[in-house]
């Protein structure tokens, strides 16, 4: 006997459900539920009495997620794309579009969003906080140098990282009232590559009163989020201690390094299960070229939307791993900068990377580099770094030099 399909048009406040019978292809349920944990609680039980046995629903913003958190383990739960729904216009009703789910699901029409298991989506919501305080963190630094610029102090012309140690002395101490240019200057490291003379000149300029203020305001907003990110790492470190093998893993790959690391397997899973092929995993990434064919014609290969932590994730270890001396990215980096441009080649290393790293992921493979051997003090400094990132997230340190494609 075919499988009872419920669909459920979601709102924010109220929820639509029609129930199909696929053998008669006949709606042998329909009714309303509010959105309410009790209302969420009745429709439970409705489906149950209606022999549901697959739930497939509308990915409406985060309303969705009540839904599926009070049907789970209870049914088969599918999310469709909204867009994938789409009625033909001036047909459009709740119903309808609660019928329409179920007939296009039973007819394989709709395109399926990918819903971990609790504990992954935990590892995703620690991951994906962290990305959004570091997105703050570079805003922050973004308004102090207008800030800056309005006071014609010019901290980022002599030091590389406006929020190092040196910077932030320097800002503190503006914050707090300090006006004398030497004064500031000396607290610079002795290691800023800078003569006092230039850092005394970038540092002359005019802070008033209310410059003063919003200054003092951005330091304090800044620590917030520091005692937050260091909070986060510990939280994530400890959601994600059981896949430390698939982390260090990982991070043997050329531009990857451990929060990236991290970033990947809470959002793909440690064994990358649901995805089957690497064509696959690169296509739900989005670094993959589409397709839009018309007349035998692709008119457009633009890739699609994707999972935009990932995809951000994997451009940034791409440009990391073009400027890896002597790796294989490397090597093909510059065979593809002639012929694509340096944006389309480093989008070509990101879909080798997603290859390299469901390889890595879905078949519990180790990396090994197909490119000329890193020199050994390169190679030394990359494991001392990686050990003492794995340490600081309270994982294991025991690394081994990358396997080479390559004889010494």
């Amino acid at each position: 006997m075919p499988n009872r399909i419920a669909g459920i048009d979601v709102h924010k406040r109220v929820l639509m459900v029609v129930v199909l019978d696929p053998e008669q292809a006949v709606i042998v349920g329909k009714r309303r539920f509010g959105a309410t944990t009790a209302e969420l609680t009745h429709l439970k039980a409705w489906l149950q009495e209606q022999t549901a046995d697959e739930v497939v629903m509308e990915s409406t913003a985060q309303y969705w997620k009540p839904v599926w958190l009070t049907l789970e383990g209870h049914f088969r739960l599918r999310l469709a794309q909204a867009w994938s729904n789409r009625a033909p216009r001036g047909k459009k009703t709740d119903f309808k579009d609660a019928e329409r789910l179920a007939r296009r699901h039973q007819a394989g029409e709709l395109t399926l969003s990918f819903v971990p298991e609790a504990a992954q989506r935990q590892m995703r919501d620690l991951t994906r906080r962290r990305t959004q305080l570091t997105r703050d963190r570079v805003r922050i630094q973004n308004q102090v140098e207008s800030l800056l610029e309005e006071t014609r102090i010019k901290i980022s012309s002599v030091l590389a990282d406006l929020f190092g140690s040196s910077g932030l002395r320097i800002l503190t101490a503006l914050a707090g009232g300090e006006n004398d240019p030497a004064t500031l200057a000396a607290l610079a490291d002795a290691r800023v590559q800078k003569s006092p003379q230039e850092l005394t000149d970038a540092l002359t300029g005019t802070v008033n009163l209310v410059q003063r203020k919003l200054l003092a305001q951005h330091l304090e907003h800044l620590r917030l989020i520091d005692r937050q990110m260091e909070e986060l790492s510990g939280l994530t470190a400890e959601a994600l201690h059981d896949e430390q093998d698939a982390i260090t893993r990982l991070t043997q790959i050329p531009g990857i390094r451990v929060q990236s690391a991290q970033q990947i397997v809470a959002e793909a899973g440690s064994k990358a299960e649901s995805f089957h092929s690497a064509g696959q995993f690169s296509s739900w990434v989005g670094v993959c070229p589409g397709k839009q064919e018309s007349a035998e014609k692709n008119q457009s290969s633009r890739s699609t939307k994707g999972n935009s932590y990932l995809r951000r994730v994997l451009c940034q270890a791409a440009q990391a791993a073009v400027r890896t001396n002597n790796s294989f990215f490397q090597q093909k980096f510059r065979r593809l900068l002639p012929r694509l441009g340096y944006v389309k080649a480093i989008w070509a290393i990101a879909r080798h990377l997603s290859v390299v790293i469901w390889k890595i992921l879905h078949d519990g493979a180790t990396y090994k580099e197909f490119g000329g051997p890193p020199t050994p003090q390169a190679a030394k400094r990359r494991l001392q770094r990686l050990k003492k990132e794995l340490r600081a997230m309270g994982y294991s340190d025991e690394l081994q030099p990358m396997p080479s494609a390559h004889p010494a």
